[in-house]
């Protein structure tokens, strides 16, 4: 029984299943390199300059109320300096009306168009063995803002101070602008100066003086970013076109482009955004920010597709299934062989395939994805080759468990090179390997020479008595 191809496949499968663990320590290192990576990435560059997003610019309009306030104040005796005192002992007061003037929420206006042009381009710097793409952009906006509706925006008395109207322009890090900014109101330069940093957002600013006096604003800025480019949408009317030499961008945020054409050489993309489709009020009170740059702002992210690390974490998942049809090809080709592999051998062939996955993300983060699987791929392929001819006797067998590896390594480089096709090119594998095992081994005799021993025999069938000549 223990010789039959029945009790071999049921060892085979669970000795697969012991490979989850292996694997799942493999899984684990990939995800650390990974991790690891990706905070490197972050680190340079945040250094250059980090993640960008623009949310403006827009007018912000101090408006004043003065208001009456009436007070209790001590009577003071004029010539000594001294509360009076009553008869009662308790100081005389007498009330006190005041007009004071205070600061009310200022009124924000966003502009009527808001045309932006992002034009980047790419390096990449290096930390240790990781490169990091990082960009130089030329932003160029143009705008204007309305000028017969912000005296809707006041309630009660409020008096609007025209002449300290002062135009913002917010960003992600002020220490990422490079080169000389301008800002020209009707054809004449406008001085800029830095805002104040919070904890959501940088930026610049400049006192325009009284909006309804100005019309045609444009903006001149360079910057310094890392992995994403995002803008809002400020304008009633906002258009936006970019263009870079990054050959895989992501195309993120709360709007998609319009049209955008990719190559090799980069990208172009524009958007076309209408005021209805954003949820943002031409000129209001209330500070919208938070939500222009979260929930609105849209853009591009700059991402190597497809890295080498999710290819890696992508082939521990799948290598359970290419070490459960290694196993299963050794069982079928060493059918008829005096000596069958011992489970320990089944193991070192499991663990070869394991250790596939961290030669594969080692040599990776070297030469690049493809040397690196070719070199790891092959490496393994000699090793279980050459096992199989001098540890499992296989001989000239070891040809066509040679052959079935480097399929099986084919298609796996086909998995994980396209994300899209991995699970229709795996389970098709799947599907196919069960289809063979089943048509090669539909005439086997599970059971082996020994029927009556075993959980699973069979029993002797009684055999009935000769018939008696009369």
């Amino acid at each position: 029984m223990k010789r039959s191809l029945g009790f071999r496949f049921l060892m085979v499968s669970l000795l697969t299943l012991l490979m989850f663990i292996p694997m799942f320590f493999v899984s684990s290192v990939v995800q650390d390199r990974k991790a690891y990576s990706r905070n490197t990435l972050i680190n340079v560059g945040q250094e250059w300059g980090g993640e960008q997003v623009i949310s403006g610019p827009y007018l912000s309009i101090p408006v004043e109320e003065t208001i009456t306030e009436i007070s209790a104040e001590a009577v003071v005796d004029a010539p000594t300096g001294v509360d009076v005192i009553g008869p009662d002992g308790k100081p005389h007061v007498r009330s006190v009306t005041r007009q004071t003037k205070v600061n009310r929420e200022p009124i924000i206006v966003y502009p009527d168009t808001f045309e932006l042009t992002f034009k980047s381009q790419t390096q990449i710097r290096y930390r240790g063995i990781f490169k990091v793409p990082v960009y130089q952009a030329d932003v160029q906006i143009a705008f204007d803002f309305p000028k017969d509706r912000i005296a809707d925006a006041t309630r009660g008395d409020e008096e609007i101070q025209w002449d300290k109207t002062v135009m913002v322009l917010n960003l992600s890090n002020n220490a990422a602008l490079r080169g000389d900014a301008e800002l020209l109101v009707d054809g004449t330069e406008t001085r800029l100066e830095p805002m104040a940093q919070t904890d959501r957002f940088a930026g610049i600013l400049a006192e325009v003086g009284d909006p309804r006096a100005r019309g045609e604003y444009a903006m001149k800025i360079g910057l310094n970013g890392a992995q994403s480019f995002k803008v809002g949408p400020v304008g009633r009317s906002t258009t936006v076109r970019m263009t870079s030499d990054w050959a895989d961008p992501a195309f993120v945020g709360g709007f998609l482009p319009d049209s955008s054409e990719i190559t090799d050489q980069g990208f172009t993309a524009s958007w076309t955004i209408p005021h209805l489709a954003r949820t943002l009020p031409q000129i209001t009170r209330e500070d919208y920010s938070h939500n222009l740059r979260n929930r609105m702002s849209f853009g591009v992210q700059l991402i190597e597709v497809n890295d080498f690390y999710q290819k890696s974490y992508r082939a521990a998942k799948y290598a359970i299934l290419f070490i459960a049809l290694t196993f299963l090809s050794v069982l079928l080709i060493e059918k008829g062989t005096e000596r069958p592999a011992h489970p320990v051998q089944y193991l070192l062939i499991g663990l070869a395939q394991s250790i596939f996955v961290l030669l594969m993300v080692a040599y990776a983060e070297q030469m690049g994805f493809t040397p690196a699987y070719i070199l790891a791929s092959a490496a393994t392929i000699g090793l279980l080759t050459f096992f199989g001819w001098t540890g499992l006797g296989l001989g000239r067998r070891s040809w066509v468990l040679f052959a079935l590896l480097v399929v099986l390594y084919a298609v796996l480089y086909l998995i994980l090179w396209s994300a899209d096709f991995a699970l229709l090119a795996g389970a098709t594998l799947a599907f196919g390997a069960l289809a063979a095992t089943m048509y090669f081994t539909r005439n086997e005799d599970w059971y082996g020479p020994d029927r009556s021993a075993g959980l699973f025999a069979r029993k002797p069938q009684d055999k009935e008595p000769a018939p008696t000549a009369d």
